[in-house]
């Protein structure tokens, strides 16, 4: 790497680092859901179907099944999802969000994105937007052919990165 690829790399390493924790950081103090406990709940808000499967859960949420459910216990002993063996199939399990996990990520959207505006959006200006849209959009492709071909999911949920 040249000095002009080693800054723009080391740069975008920092962000990834540091972004994750502050996001993680007030998802914790204001609503009391880490940060992947919030993208669970926004995946299953936005699905299209009221009852998710765990593997696809697990899929949508770029997570292992052993992790998601781990997490998922924590959510369902407060009451925000409920799990239930599969009817068809009662080796699997489905996920549906409970009326207090939705009224629980009702509640942390709008610091989350608040947050997200202060440390990301304002700190931009429209041509940086603009140029951060193209950056991820010329990333994203090759993040998800690499994962396709390591057999991890290609299109893992967005809801994490929405706010």
């Amino acid at each position: 790497m040249d000095e002009r690829e080693a800054r723009a790399w080391l740069g975008l390493i920092t962000v990834l680092q540091l972004l994750p924790n502050a996001l993680n950081a007030q998802l914790l103090r204001d609503s009391g859901v880490t940060h992947f406990e919030f993208s669970v709940l926004s995946t299953l808000y936005t699905a299209p179907e009221p009852v998710t499967g765990m593997t696809e859960l697990a899929r949508r949420t770029d997570s292992t099944l052993p992790r998601l459910s781990h997490v998922c216990s924590r959510l369902e002993q407060r009451g925000f999802v409920e799990r239930t063996p599969r009817p068809t199939d009662r080796r699997a399990t489905d996920v549906r969000l409970t009326t207090q996990g939705r009224q629980k990520l009702i509640h942390a959207i709008p610091k989350h994105i608040e947050l997200v505006r202060s440390l990301v959006i304002d700190a931009l200006s429209p041509e940086q937007l603009d140029a951060l849209i193209g950056i991820t959009g010329a990333i994203e492709p090759r993040l998800t052919a690499d994962a396709a071909r390591r057999g991890a999911d290609p299109t893992p949920g967005r809801s994490s990165t929405a706010g």
